[in-house]
C-alpha cells in the first residue's frame, strides 16, 4: 500500500485529519532525555485524536535520526500513525537521495521536499527512492510564514510556456507531473488553498499547518480545501494536549 492510501486509511479508521507537528522549545543537550521522554508522553496522550505525526529539526537535532527518532516513529507506528520528516529537503540529486534514504531507513512515511530545486538532478532522486520503499513525497508550495510570500509568491515565467504565473501555482502543476502525494500550504493564507485546490483537486491532498499558534482557522482552512490539518505548538506546548486536540478535532471532523 502507497502512502497517500496509508494516511487516508489511518484518517478514516481515526476519524480525524489532524497531523501532529511534535515541535518543543529549545532544550539544552543534557535535557536530551527528558525531551524525548515529553515528546513520548504527548504521543500517548493524543494519539486517538491524530492520523500522523510530522517531524522536523526540533527533534531530529537533540534526539539523532537512529536513536531518539525512530524510537518516536516506530511508538508513532505502533500506535496506527503515519509518520513524515519535515526536513524540506533541497539540495542537488546526489545528496537528496541520501537524505531520503536515511530518512525512509529509519522508518518515516513520507518526506517533505522544497520543488525549488527543480526535478532533473533535484528531486527526483528522492521521487525514485520513495516509488522503490513505497513511501511518499510531499511538496511545499506556499509555507505558513509572512516570509513565504518573498519566494512562494513570486511571479516567475513558466519553463514550458513562458507566460507570468505565481510561483507556488507552478509548484502545484508539479506536484500533479510529478505524481506528488501531497502539497503544503500554509493554514495563514487560506485564500491560495483554495486557488491551489483548484489546480490540484482530489488528486493531491493539500496539508496545511499554521492552525493555531501562527493564526490559522480550522473552518477557513477546511472550507478552502485543506486535506490535512498540520497542529504543533498549540497541541505540544498545551498543558492538557489530549484536550486541545480533542478541540481542535470537534470543529475539524472531515
Amino acid at each position: 500500500m502507497q502512502f497517500m492510501q496509508r494516511i487516508e486509511e489511518a484518517s478514516r479508521k481515526k476519524k480525524t485529519d489532524i497531523v501532529l507537528a511534535l515541535d518543543f522549545p529549545f532544550q539544552t543537550p543534557q535535557d536530551r532525555t527528558t525531551l524525548l521522554s515529553k515528546a513520548q508522553a504527548v504521543l500517548a496522550a493524543i494519539h486517538p485524536h491524530v492520523c500522523a505525526v510530522k517531524i522536523n529539526h526540533h527533534l531530529v537535532l537533540p534526539l539523532g535520526t537512529f536513536d531518539g527518532v525512530q524510537t518516536l516513529v516506530n511508538d508513532a507506528h505502533d500506535k496506527g500513525l503515519q509518520t513524515i520528516i519535515d526536513c524540506k529537503a533541497n539540495d542537488i540529486g546526489a545528496t537528496n537521495q541520501i537524505i531520503a534514504e536515511y530518512y525512509f531507513a529509519a522508518g518515516f512515511d513520507a518526506i517533505i521536499a522544497n520543488p525549488f530545486v527543480g526535478w532533473e538532478d533535484g528531486l527526483k532522486p528522492i521521487f525514485d527512492v520513495a516509488k522503490r520503499c513505497e513511501r511518499g513525497v510531499i511538496l511545499l508550495a506556499y509555507m505558513s510564514h509572512k516570509g513565504a510570500r518573498e519566494g512562494y509568491g513570486q511571479t516567475v515565467l513558466d519553463s514550458k510556456t513562458g507566460k507570468p504565473i505565481l510561483q507556488y501555482v507552478s509548484f502545484a502543476w508539479k506536484s500533479l507531473s510529478w505524481k506528488a502525494d501531497g502539497i503544503v500550504v500554509g493554514a495563514t493564507s487560506p485564500e491560495k488553498i483554495a486557488q491551489l485546490h483548484s489546480v490540484v483537486g482530489e488528486a493531491v491532498p493539500i496539508y496545511s499547518p499554521g492552525i493555531g499558534a501562527q493564526g490559522g482557522m480550522v473552518d477557513a482552512v477546511r472550507k478552502a480545501g485543506a486535506r490535512y490539518l498540520i497542529v504543533g505548538r498549540e497541541i505540544t506546548h498545551a498543558k492538557n494536549p489530549a484536550d486541545v486536540a480533542k478541540r481542535i478535532l470537534s470543529s475539524a471532523k472531515p
